[in-house]
């Protein structure tokens, strides 16, 4: 996944919004919003990351589907029918 698609690059930059409202305000130099700010983008990439493998859906519990046989075949993995008697 690239860290440059557009839900990353927005919850990279929602994450980033109170570090650059630090940065205007004073408290932070602007060496040290440039690093947060990137930090934030990979914040944002791990979120969206775990967000898509949670809801990406489970294959179907490692079974293969049924067989349908068809009509007149006799399927070789059923038991006989007939018992020796």
């Amino acid at each position: 996944m690239s860290p440059f698609r557009w839900d990353v690059l927005c919850v990279g930059f929602l994450l980033a919004i109170p570090v650059v409202g630090l940065g205007l305000r004073g408290d932070l130099s602007t060496e040290e919003v440039m690093t947060r700010v990137l930090w934030c983008l990979a914040a944002g990439w791990a979120a969206v990351a775990v967000l898509r493998f949670a809801s990406t859906p489970r294959p179907s519990g490692g079974r293969p589907a049924p067989r349908i046989a068809e009509p007149g075949l006799t399927d070789p993995r059923d038991p006989a029918d007939h018992s020796p008697a």
